[in-house]
């Protein structure tokens, strides 16, 4: 993995520091395109965030739900339990 050190000029690479002017051309599209993927996959991270916290209320707001559908069915079956007393 690509990581830019304090140097604009240098990038370090699995441990190793390189002068990026001293980098063939290749290597220094492979450098942005690592850059590019990088921000890429740092988006996609805060998407999966936003999608994990969101699946989370919705499993809550799920969870209540049925409760509350709970409550109300014991209650209902109650006021029938009630009026065969009668």
């Amino acid at each position: 993995m690509a990581e830019q050190t304090s140097q604009a000029q240098t990038v370090t690479i699995d441990g190793t520091e390189y002068q990026l002017d001293q980098l063939s051309e290749r290597a220094r599209n492979q450098v942005v395109n690592l850059r590019v993927t990088d921000q890429e996959i740092s988006r996609l991270n805060q998407q999966l965030a936003i999608a994990q916290t969101a699946r989370t209320a919705y499993a809550q707001a799920l969870k209540e739900e049925l409760n509350s559908d709970k409550v109300k069915e014991q209650n209902a079956d109650s006021e029938k339990a009630g009026n065969l007393a009668h």
